[in-house]
């Protein structure tokens, strides 16, 4: 894999090193913070759901916001930004404790996210060039590598005081601006974007050229699912391993089993499978099996939900652990064989026209529809649990696994995942 890494130039290169420091920075300090905003600080519930909310909202409601601003002044003076406005807002949650002062951190923190995070996968589409879907496969490595070891770091810290680890995200995000600034290359926008419109087409022309993009937005809808359900990592599948499980110290090993196994099996195999998958198959059918893979993932759970849960012992650990693990593991998969398929998608449906601009809104869609999506699993385990009906949540998200799979083969088939025509480009058929 490092000889895989060396062979891009040194943008690609820094670029994944930074996403690893972005995410170590980013998950040793989330998952405690509703640890300390109801415990070290008081606040109720529904503040501490508050002031996480706005920092989800203010990154996922601005991501066009950061995509378009990114292809109109180079994409390495937002990634700059981003880094250096995440600095700010992660030193800030560890020394204030007032609510106006928490919120403003807090969507500062979420404003950052949308600010670097269009303008690093745009940067490294354009350094990568016809290299792209094997550089977001090394990219995925180094992200899911942060993911693993953030919360481990966090969680040493925090141990000795949440204030402690705010400062220390906020040092990496501080190192990184200074290495952004001083080692990343400057890149603006290329091709069409910069060579026709870059600073004449108003934003309002932008978007809506960008709105009009009829097969970026099917894909980008088809492409909502694999977000909702590798989400479940994080929401039904830890829920399966306690209402299993119950209580304890077992429930909670077995939990954190399912992000080593997600984690882990990306950073080993992620190349390999995207070497496999490149080999054999075109862009289009790749995503139409990870988005299968990724609802095949829940037959297992949907297995375990006619199985009477046993009243202890060996066989109920059993049960609780190993089907939401084997889940994990599948969903792991899937997203490793769609995920470098995925972004180079955006980028062919783009044209290379306002590249980060189109990620910025497909994160933005993506974002409401795991928004939506939990809000209808959850809704579909509290039916589950009240019914008696285990399996109600399983084949919920089997079917849409199997029909936005459904749905990116027929965009395949259609023609509608293929890069558009240049404009004045004529048809070899008459």
């Amino acid at each position: 894999m490092i000889t895989q890494v060396r062979s891009y130039g040194r943008g690609a290169q820094l670029l994944m090193v930074n996403q690893f420091t972005i995410n170590l920075g980013f998950y040793m300090l989330m998952p405690y913070l509703a640890t300390h905003l109801s415990g070290t600080l008081g606040l109720a519930g529904w503040l501490v759901g508050f002031v996480l909310g706005v920092r989800n909202f203010s990154q996922q409601g601005m991501f066009l916001v950061g995509g378009t601003l990114a292809d109109r002044f180079g994409y390495k003076p937002l990634i700059v930004a981003g880094c250096a406005l995440r600095t700010v807002g992660f030193a800030t949650l560890g020394l204030v404790d007032s609510l106006p002062a928490l919120l403003a951190a807090s969507a500062a923190t979420g404003f950052a996210g949308a600010l670097f995070n269009p303008a690093v996968r745009a940067y490294l589409a354009a350094d990568a060039g016809e290299r792209r879907v094997e550089a977001f496969a090394l990219f995925n490595v180094f992200y899911q590598a942060g993911i693993l070891l953030g919360p481990l770091v966090g969680m040493v810290l925090t141990g000795v005081d949440f204030r402690v680890t705010c400062l220390v995200s906020a040092g990496i995000f501080a190192l990184l601006s200074i290495v952004q600034i001083r080692a990343l290359p400057p890149r603006r926008a290329g091709g069409r974007a910069a060579d026709e419109d870059g600073g004449r087409e108003s934003v309002a022309a932008q978007w809506r050229s960008v709105l009009a993009n009829r097969p970026f937005l099917l894909f980008s809808a088809a492409m909502i699912g694999s977000y909702v359900l590798t989400f479940q990592v994080y929401l039904a599948l830890p829920l399966e391993v306690r209402r299993v499980g119950g209580d304890g110290e077992f429930t909670a090993a077995a939990v954190a089993l399912l992000f080593a196994v997600s984690g882990l099996s990306t950073i080993l195999f992620q190349t390999r499978v995207t070497a496999w998958c490149t080999a054999r198959m075109e862009p289009g059918r790749a995503l139409t099996w990870g988005l299968a893979v990724m609802g095949l993932a829940f037959l297992p759970l949907l297995a375990a939900g006619a199985i009477p849960v046993p009243g202890g012992g060996i066989d109920r650990w059993t049960l609780a652990a190993v089907p939401p693990a084997i889940a994990a593991l599948l969903l792991a998969l899937g997203t490793m064989i769609a995920y470098p398929f995925e972004m180079d998608t955006i980028v062919r449906l783009s044209g290379d026209r306002l590249v980060a601009t189109h990620y910025g809104l497909y994160n933005t869609i993506c974002g409401i529809g795991i928004t939506l999506g939990n809000l209808l699993t959850g809704a579909a385990l509290d039916a589950a649990r009240k019914a008696g009906v285990a399996a109600l949540p399983w084949l919920a998200l089997l079917v849409l696994g199997l029909a936005c799979a459904a749905a990116l083969g027929g965009l395949h088939r259609g023609g509608r995942l293929a890069a558009p025509a240049a404009p004045g480009a004529v048809s070899a058929s008459v």
